[in-house]
């Protein structure tokens, strides 16, 4: 309640003189404003016939009355098998493994091979994804290339890998019974394609380093979201944090506006695509979170949200005839090939480092990793591209990341009291 207003405050300075590279200005198709309703005109051509159909049969009462061919399938979509079980603690991963008869070398060698794992997946991911999204390909002296300006068809591309490892993960190894009705996961699924669409188009109006900062002060909407969506409360900490975290960004936003160029511009475009990320993966969490409540493996929903995201993108871009045209622009130019390749590999790979890391040595430890990873891919970014920081700027990436810090510190202090303190009494009071 208190902190947005800080982040809001920078907005109408960013907006003042708004530029726009003039390669993003070719036509009024490459508009993100319009892409995003012609995206979204593509999703609901699949979304409203599947909700007519699920209404269909449950009014219907097809569980009763229905024995087709396609009765199994049906089940599985609209009703799913089994009913919910108890609510996890973490209230999105199953109980993490205590390592038992690991020698201690053992799991100083599984800590190292997941942290270098989720650094080396992620660090490359950004930087391509800056590679792919603000510089162009084929350049030559007598030819100035051209861009790739299909954020969805990178969605496409690195959810139908995530949609086959994920796949193969769950048909090599032992799952929970899925019981969840699949429906269910197109709400995530929508609102991760959404979000990882404004990601990658915010690139073509802001710098690299900005949008880590705006991606790690989501804390903000994911509780305002975990408070609509699941009613969770929250410590008074928590707040302090998600405070601390919007002065850091506030500061480097304010501080970065005096020096625009066309390269590194933060435009109000900009913050409003970075304000769509976070919205959108915020109920994305949640409503995972909400899912979890049913028996699955993270691997589970993994597939699941992926095998919606699959079709929603290549149905949009088969109506907006995009698809053939990426593919052609893949062929023009084997260097994009190979970047949206190793993008989506990194991505998928970086999915599983994530959940072995969390099941092996907690939520914790995971956060701490990819915390330092966003530091690291901030330095990295400046340095290959060029990005300047200045003094106050630098400030407030470093107050973003003490509190970060601080919340991973309070958690675990939290968890640490409260398993001394009788059942029913809570160490703090919640708000």
């Amino acid at each position: 309640r208190f902190c947005i207003p800080l982040l809001l405050a920078s907005l109408p300075k960013m907006a003042a003189g708004e530029e726009i590279a003039p390669a993003l200005q070719d036509s009024w198709g490459d508009f993100w404003l319009f892409r995003f309703f012609v995206n979204a005109a593509g999703y609901a051509s699949i979304v409203v016939p599947g909700f007519l159909l699920i209404q269909y049969f449950k009014r219907r009462n097809y569980l009763e009355t229905g024995r087709s061919i396609c009765f199994p399938v049906i089940k599985s979509c609209v009703f799913g098998s089994e009913v919910k079980s108890v609510h996890q603690d973490d209230g999105s991963l199953p109980p993490r493994a205590e390592p038992t008869e690991s020698s201690t070398a053992r799991q100083v060698f599984k800590l190292l091979l997941c942290a270098a794992g989720l650094q080396a997946s992620y660090l490359t991911w950004g930087v391509l994804q800056e590679r792919v999204m603000t510089k162009t390909y084929g350049t030559t002296e007598t030819d100035p290339g051209e861009k790739f300006k299909d954020s969805q068809f990178l969605v496409f591309m690195n959810r139908i890998l995530a949609f086959t490892v994920a796949g193969l993960y769950c048909a090599l190894t032992k799952q929970p019974r899925h019981g969840a009705p699949m429906y269910k996961y197109s709400f995530a699924s929508l609102s991760n394609i959404l979000s990882s669409w404004c990601q990658y188009e915010a690139l073509k109006y802001i710098s690299f380093p900005t949008q880590v900062l705006a991606k790690a002060s989501k804390v903000i909407p994911v509780m305002m979201m975990g408070k609509l969506v699941s009613r969770k409360s929250y410590e008074y900490w928590e707040y302090l944090t998600a405070a601390l975290i919007s002065v850091g960004v506030s500061m480097f936003l304010l501080s970065s506006a005096p020096n625009r160029t066309v390269s590194t511009v933060t435009t109000f475009s900009g913050i409003v695509l970075l304000a769509g990320y976070i919205i959108f993966d915020s109920f994305t969490s949640n409503w995972q979170d909400a899912l979890f409540t049913y028996k699955m493996s993270p691997v589970q929903m993994m597939f699941g949200v992926n095998v919606f995201s699959c079709l929603f993108t290549v149905g949009s871009l088969l109506e907006q005839g995009a698809l053939l045209e990426s593919l052609r622009f893949m062929a023009r130019h084997s260097e994009f090939t190979a970047h949206a390749v190793l993008l989506s590999v990194c991505s998928a790979c970086g999915q599983l480092f994530i959940f072995y890391t969390i099941n092996q040595f907690g939520a914790a430890v995971f956060t701490i990793i990819m915390t330092l990873r966003q530091a690291f891919a901030i330095l990295l970014s400046c340095l290959i591209y060029g990005h300047t920081v200045t003094v106050v700027g630098g400030l407030g990436i470093a107050v973003v990341f003490m509190a970060l810090f601080l919340r991973v510190y309070a958690r675990s202090r939290m968890k640490k009291r409260s398993k001394k303190l009788p059942p029913g009494e809570t160490p703090v009071q919640k708000v």
